[in-house]
């Protein structure tokens, strides 16, 4: 640091001192309040004259960009925000710095909430670690790469990631940019697939998902209404064991509340059950999210593994459950969301499909207009 920085940074510390025993001189009978306001006056007179001037000064002798170069990075950032393609600006790890409109509408993320979270968690698990790699590639400065990916949310629809590299302005190392777009990657014409032959077992798991949205509606007609927490515990009483290892329910009513917390019967479980009731929902980002923006998730093998927070001890929630797929279902979303279901699917059992994603946000609409039903009463 400069004499000149070393010589700012004491007459700035200074200033701040100033101010806040200005701020302590308020206490002042009211009488003696001139004087505390002509000795403010000074010193913002003092900020304006003295120190603003110098800090344009150092700022420019460091290099700083100048008015027309604001001006000209502002134009770039509209002009990224408006492409028209699906466009996302990350670093070698795959962290989201950037998503254009175009981008949170292809993957559904608000641009708030995917920033600082890898984007290759938004992938099916089978491309995420070639997604990486070739970004990591790109990175070090080894040339452009295309690759086909598909988005959790769509899996059956392959788009092309084209990853080039990027040198952001002022900064040591090169970003990555990622444009998608829709795969055309094409093949010989092959003959007609013979026709298909009936999947028992998928047919036993569409009759099994019959039944968990059968028992839904029923045990949602049988409540009495005006009595949102009772809807939220019979719901999850509903899906635990039948549709998910462990259920999890917040309450939105001015601030956000976690009412129920149901997980396997076993004593092996009790702890992290107690350890889940007592946990702050605010610090669970999925919920906060959920509960927040109506945002949804449904991931399988979760990369973002303090995604539910952590536990006393510092190990995250998802770990220690061994969650190997989750959904986080907003209820009442799109609008004002009155409570969140998470479910937790564990160890070896089979991940959440989209058909089941699916069945979940229509159950999670039913479930909302139980909790809304007014009682006789009201």
């Amino acid at each position: 640091m400069t004499q000149r920085e070393d010589d700012f940074g004491e007459e700035l510390a200074d200033f701040v001192r100033r101010v806040g025993e200005l701020r302590t001189a308020r206490a002042r009978p009211a009488g003696d309040q001139s004087v505390v306001l002509d000795a403010a006056l000074f010193e913002l007179q003092h900020a304006a004259e003295q120190l603003w001037p110098r800090y344009e000064r150092l700022a420019a002798a460091s290099g700083a960009p100048s008015p027309v170069e604001r001006q000209e990075r502002q134009l770039l950032k509209a002009l990224f925000q408006r492409l028209p393609l699906p466009v996302a600006l990350v670093d070698r790890e795959t962290v989201v710095r950037r998503l254009n409109f175009a981008a949170t509408g292809l993957t559904g993320v608000r641009a708030g909430y995917a920033t600082g979270r890898p984007l290759a968690a938004l992938l099916t698990p089978g491309d995420r670690a070639a997604f990486r790699s070739q970004a990591a590639a790109v990175a070090r400065g080894e040339g452009d790469r295309g690759i086909v990916v598909h988005l959790q949310q769509r899996p059956g629809e392959p788009l092309l990631a084209t990853l080039t590299a990027l040198r952001p302005p002022d900064e040591p190392h090169s970003a990555v940019l990622v444009v998608f777009q829709a795969s055309s990657a094409g093949g010989p014409v092959s003959a007609p697939p013979p026709p298909e032959v009936p999947d028992l077992a998928e047919s036993t798991r569409h009759a099994r998902l019959m039944d968990v949205i059968d028992l839904m509606a029923s045990t949602l007609l049988q409540l009495p209404p005006g009595d949102p927490e009772s809807v939220l515990s019979a719901a999850a009483r509903a899906l635990c064991g039948r549709f998910a290892d462990w259920i999890v329910a917040e309450l939105v009513d001015g601030e956000l509340r976690r009412t129920v917390v149901l997980g396997p019967p076993d004593a092996a479980a009790d702890a992290l059950l107690r350890t889940m009731a007592d946990q702050d929902p605010m610090s669970c980002p999925l919920v906060v999210e959920a509960a927040r923006a109506g945002n949804g998730a449904l991931q399988v093998r979760p990369e973002d593994i303090d995604g539910f927070g952590r536990d006393p001890s510092g190990t995250p929630v998802l770990a220690r459950a061994e969650v190997s797929s989750l959904m986080c279902v907003p209820l009442g979303a799109p609008g004002p969301v009155a409570g969140v279901l998470t479910l937790f699917r564990t160890g070896s059992a089979r991940p959440f499909s989209l058909a089941e994603g699916q069945a979940m946000d229509m159950m999670s609409r039913h479930i909302a207009l139980a909790m809304r039903r007014p009682s006789p009463d009201a």
